[in-house]
């Protein structure tokens, strides 16, 4: 016994001695790290922030201050408000995202479908069975962004080697800040080696399906013309050069030199393209599934509203655009579980400071999107799941996913002109994702759900999931995928 506390001590001086010699990392962070954290849960001052300020809540933090003498690379997430954000912006809005590509999607929108009900069709056995609901969708799902980002030729081993490291790069990343005390910042510390060695790791797996897309994106046949992957973008993308101080708002970008992506860069974009991609709708699912297990009502009317657009359909396709109830549904499901926990502003605008009580030289803002979502002002029995309200005549009825200009109600992808991108593609895909799972299955709670009921304790990680991942009850319909 005393041999192993001697061990432990040492071991915990060891760390805090390799602790001390690191802590010159913290004069050196980024000063978003070192300013308060202020937390927004009210949607109408949410709204205030992000509209009547919008110029101050225009840049994002970095997640963690980086070593000395690494070179700090963002993605389009974290990039500072400037040049070199508007060009990945455009890039990923006007040439990857844009709904005029909707139809080009529309066969790996199937292929997604059809491995889901494939999958869970295996699982179930033709009979009653339990399903975890989070595995059949993210493996449906994954492959196909994985095709969508890198083109023809990925396989079965290469989608494996993918989820792993972003699965491990959620689990080591963190979204909170640090406090002052020792063991917070030995905690940070440690989080920090983790975090540079994910990325490292992903750097290994990305780099070389990076590279082997750059010797064939030119070809005439690549992907048979069918649409442009989004790997292929950036290697042909050229993003200004210089500081983003000198490089502002007033300065235009074809007056600036460019340059190719780095490899950090490459790395980081793609990351932040299949993690928020697919565990965003993965997450959506699972919540509004949940939901429906708990209330089999509004399953079985969404259910009817299902078939009824099924048999109503032209020339042999399924729709994809969501009939009324489906979209009320994953809106109502958006509102109350929003795919990530919270968005965060590095504000240090004067007046923002002065008009909205934030402290002197400026802060770290939190928008807390569930909170939001349920602010009992703007929502009545905000604790319900009442899609109904976003029906005609409802209280909600016009509100949508990303808020205008003239309230905020809910912001499940963020709200102003730092609003996620890939919303109107992660809206769709869950819509498409719902209506295959209540087409060809009726949902009910397993046998231990039954008794103890669906556990719907939220948990806070990269995004927001179910403590207690989803298991339920699969029971064929009867009818083809």
């Amino acid at each position: 016994m005393m041999l192993l506390l001697t061990l432990l001590l040492a071991t915990l001086f060891f760390c805090l001695a390799v602790f001390r010699r690191t802590t010159r990392l913290g004069r050196r962070a980024p000063a978003a790290i070192r300013q308060p954290t202020v937390e927004i849960h009210d949607a109408a001052l949410a709204r205030r922030a992000l509209v009547d300020y919008a110029d101050a809540f225009i840049d994002r933090p970095a997640i963690l201050p980086l070593p000395p003498g690494r070179r700090r690379s963002d993605n389009l997430t974290t990039v500072p408000y400037g040049p070199q954000w508007r060009v990945l912006r455009r890039n990923l809005t006007g040439g990857i995202l844009h709904p005029s590509r909707a139809g080009l999607l529309a066969p790996l929108q199937r292929t997604a479908v059809e491995a889901l009900v494939a999958d869970i069709a295996a699982r179930v056995g033709g009979g009653d069975g339990e399903v975890l609901v989070r595995d059949v969708v993210r493996d449906a799902l994954f492959p196909v962004a994985a095709r969508f980002c890198f083109g023809d030729g990925i396989g079965e081993r290469d989608v494996r080697d993918l989820q792993r490291v972003l699965r491990e790069f959620e689990l080591d990343v963190v979204v909170e800040g640090f406090g002052g005390s020792m063991v917070a910042s030995l905690v940070h510390w440690w989080r920090l080696r983790r975090f540079v060695a994910s990325s490292r790791r992903q750097a290994e797996v990305f780099l070389p399906l990076i590279s082997r897309r750059r010797r064939t994106q030119h070809r005439d046949d690549a992907d048979g013309g069918v649409f442009r992957p989004y790997v292929d973008s950036l290697l042909d993308l050229r993003v200004p050069v210089g500081d983003d101080d000198v490089a502002g708002e007033g300065k235009e970008e074809h007056h600036l030199s460019h340059r190719a992506l780095t490899d950090d860069e490459m790395v980081g974009l793609v990351s932040e393209f299949l993690g928020g991609g697919t565990e965003s709708v993965v997450s959506c699912v699972e919540w509004t599934l949940a939901h429906l297990v708990i209330e089999p009502e509004i399953q079985d009317k969404l259910r009817r509203e299902v078939a009824a657009a099924e048999a109503d359909r032209h020339g042999g396709e399924r729709s994809t655009t969501p009939a009324a109830y489906l979209r009320a549904v994953i809106l109502e499901s958006l509102r109350m579980h929003p795919p990530v926990p919270l968005t965060m502003r590095d504000v240090r605008s004067p007046q923002a400071v002065e008009h909205l009580s934030l402290p002197d030289g400026g802060a770290r803002v939190h928008f807390i999107l569930g909170d939001i979502g349920r602010d009992g002002k703007a929502w009545t029995d905000p604790d319900e799941f009442r899609p109904e309200r976003f029906m005609a005549g409802g209280e909600a009825e016009g509100v949508g996913p990303l808020p205008g200009p003239r309230e905020v109600r809910m912001m499940p992808f963020g709200a102003g002109r730092r609003y996620c991108p890939g919303m109107g593609l992660g809206v769709a895909h869950a819509c498409l994702l719902v209506a295959a799972l209540v087409r060809e299955f009726e949902w009910a709670p397993t046998a231990v759900a039954a008794t103890g009921g669906v556990d719907l304790t939220e948990v806070n990680g990269f995004f927001k999931m179910m403590r207690t991942p989803l298991r339920a009850r699969a029971t064929p319909r009867g009818t083809s995928a």
